[in-house]
């Protein structure tokens, strides 16, 4: 936090690199840190083990978190400075390629280490509990609100006493608290060791997922089983069958290569009915997820433009400049308020009203996440237009705590969004693959952050960089909201028809039916409608 969140201004201040390509190299670093999180789920489950994997994730942070120092320390890799008059004619020269290659290579190291830790720490945490035991389950519910507690009160440390560091005193300085705060973090944990305890890897299931589709896909051209008890271990199987995404079903198909015992529990030969199912499970939640990405597009804005904007606005209390960067205080409080009041207020009160023990169900989270992000691009679109009118008219400065409108709509935004998404992924995902739930999550925020900077190349080339300027007085960044709020409408009515139509996981336990059962059920049905035919059709040839 303490470095995405104040990156920005350093780029354009003293990088001299145009506001669009600024915010795009910060939305690309925070894209790849959230999708690298994936990359660390497979490892961390496929071959390495947790604990492994955030360890050498950590050490590969630190080292990470240490370049950058080192980066933004060196005056050679830094272009001349700027003087103001020189700044606003765009006469400033930009840092050249050489001199970006270590700051590249030391955003990108700490991506790789993050994203490691991001998806492993929670989790590993988890695993010191059983879950089993009523007390050790009580032990966890409490670790994970201290977890959650502990990352917030680091997020609020950075983006206000650390960015503070790194505007007035030095950007060595405040990237050096960061790299030894991470060092002293590893210590602890490798002090930690003889008492961790340790989960072998299992297995990914990223694994059985590409297993099941490059299957179906080779066996494309086989014909369907008469009925579906006649796939591979049906018997056995730990979900209901359905017939959604047919096609996916030829991967549990026995042809005769597989008709040998020996070769039905060879998983690279065929899949059983279970693992097809499952992935038809993980297929069926992708339409949901892709209308959960322009949430975090809206929110990736707040680490970027809002930012920006609060470089030209009034940021003086007193004799006190507040740095720009430390403005997102207020969304990191909001996040913090919200999240607490949803629990205690929000869901309660829902339960009165719907009389249904969830209160808001998790797509109805989502929902409210996604109406309050649009809300916040309309709020930033005012401010905007009003901060500029009164710059270029009466050569006045709004005050940057306007800003508070769109850090408040879209931390209140998270607080339903975060929650209703990471709900949403671990209920619906296979009880086999919950790991994927928090990969699915992660993608989503990481393509938030890469739309973003899609959106930010395609505007700069169609409004031929007249938009998204440097200078903010000269450009229309009011539009760009705009935009998003539009484009967060269009997607927002997507969402409805999708949330609409989706059938929740039934959680209900399955007795799966010998194959004579349910081949003589299904020739009853047949007969049945077989009748039912022949009597419609004996009605009709009756003449009146």
């Amino acid at each position: 936090m303490g470095i995405s969140m104040n990156l920005v201004p350093y780029l354009v201040g003293d990088l001299h690199i145009s506001a669009a390509k600024s915010a795009t190299m910060v939305t690309n670093f925070m894209g790849t840190l959230n999708l690298l999180g994936l990359l660390g789920g497979f490892l961390a489950d496929a071959k390495l083990s947790r604990y492994v994997t955030v360890a050498i994730s950590a050490a590969i942070t630190s080292l990470g978190v240490i370049l950058l120092t080192v980066a933004t320390t060196i005056p050679s890799m830094r272009p001349p400075p700027c003087d103001e008059y020189r700044r606003q004619h765009h006469e400033c020269i930009e840092a050249n390629g050489r001199q970006l290659a270590l700051l590249y290579v030391a955003l990108y190291t700490i991506a790789l280490g993050c994203g490691g830790i991001k998806s492993n720490v929670s989790s590993f945490g988890s695993d010191q509990f059983d879950v089993t035991d009523p007390k050790e389950e009580n032990a966890m519910i409490f670790f994970i609100s201290r977890f959650y507690f502990g990352i917030s009160i680091g997020s609020l440390f950075g983006v206000i006493v650390l960015v503070y560091i790194q505007d007035n005193i030095g950007r060595g300085l405040g990237y050096g608290i960061s790299a030894a705060t991470m060092v002293i973090a590893l210590a602890v944990l490798l002090c930690g060791t003889p008492w961790y305890r340790f989960k072998r890897p299992q297995g990914s299931p990223l694994t059985i997922l590409w297993r099941v589709l490059f299957l179906a896909l080779k066996k494309r051209n086989q014909s369907y089983p008469s009925h579906p008890s006649l796939l591979n271990d049906y018997e056995n199987r730990r979900v209901p069958y359905t017939k959604r995404f047919k096609c996916l079903d030829k991967a549990a198909v026995l042809d005769d290569d597989c008709a040998a015992n020996t070769n039905k529990n060879k998983p690279c030969v065929v899949s059983t009915v279970t693992q097809v199912e499952e992935v038809k499970m993980v297929l069926k939640l992708l339409p949901i997820w892709s209308t959960c990405i322009l949430f975090w597009t809206i929110y990736s804005q707040m680490t970027t433009f809002t930012i920006h904007q609060a470089t030209a606005m009034h940021r003086t209390v007193g004799s006190f400049v507040i740095p720009a960067g430390s403005f997102s205080a207020f969304l990191v409080i909001t996040i913090l308020l919200f999240t607490s009041l949803n629990e205690k207020v929000f869901v309660p009160l829902a339960r009165k009203l719907t009389h249904n023990v969830q209160g808001i169900t998790c797509l109805q989270r989502i929902g409210i996440g996604l109406i309050l992000s649009i809300a916040a691009m309309v709020g930033a679109a005012i401010v905007e237009k009003e901060r500029r009118q009164r710059a270029i008219q009466k050569e006045i400065k709004l005050s940057a705590f306007w800003l508070f409108i769109q850090f408040f709509l879209v931390g209140c935004g998270e607080a339903f969004a975060y929650v209703g998404q990471l709900e949403f992924f671990i209920r619906e995902a296979p009880d086999r693959m919950k790991s994927m739930s928090t990969g699915l999550f992660l993608s989503t925020i990481s393509m938030g952050f890469f739309v973003s900077s899609l959106l930010v190349y395609i505007v700069d080339h169609a409004t031929k960089k007249s938009w998204l300027r440097t200078n903010l007085n000269k450009g229309k960044l009011n539009n760009f909201y705009w935009l998003l709020a539009a484009l967060g409408f269009i997607n927002l009515l997507v969402f409805l028809i999708l949330a609409s139509r989706h059938e929740y996981r039934t959680h209900l336990p399955i007795k799966p039916e010998s194959r004579e059962e349910e081949l003589k059920s299904l020739n009853n049905e047949i007969i049945e409608d077989v009748e039912k035919k022949a009597s419609i059709q004996s009605l009709k040839n009756i003449e009146p």
